[in-house]
C-alpha cells in the first residue's frame, strides 16, 4: 500500500501541470479550437505545418485565446464546448482576449 509521501515528486506535478484551451486563427480566417500545456509550442508547431491537418487548407495565422485550466481532463471538457459555440460566440471570446477581458 503507498500512501500520499511515497509518491514521486513528479508524479505529483504532472498532477498539478496546468493545461490550457486555445483559439488560432487561420488565413482563411476560421477558428481552431485545441489543447496543450504549452499553447505557445503548439502554435509554432501549427505554423510549421507539423500541428493539426486542419492547416493544410489554410495556414496558422495567429493565437487569438488562450484559457488556463486546472487540469488536462478540464482543458478537455472546455475545448468540446467551445467547439459546440457557433462562430459568432468564438468571435466574442476572442474579442474579449483581445480586452484583455476574463469571462
Amino acid at each position: 500500500m503507498t500512501t500520499q509521501s511515497e509518491k514521486p515528486a513528479d508524479a505529483e506535478s504532472a498532477v498539478s501541470k496546468p493545461w490550457f484551451v486555445y483559439l488560432v486563427r487561420a488565413a482563411n480566417g476560421s477558428l481552431y479550437c485545441g489543447i496543450s500545456d504549452d499553447p505557445a509550442r503548439r502554435f509554432a508547431k501549427h505554423q510549421s505545418g507539423k500541428g493539426a491537418r486542419f492547416f493544410l487548407s489554410s495556414p496558422a495565422m495567429a493565437l487569438v485565446y488562450t484559457e488556463l485550466c486546472r487540469d488536462k481532463s478540464e482543458a478537455l471538457r472546455q475545448e468540446r464546448l467551445i467547439k459546440k459555440l457557433r462562430k459568432s460566440a468564438k468571435e466574442c471570446l476572442v474579442a474579449s482576449a483581445a480586452a484583455g477581458l476574463s469571462i
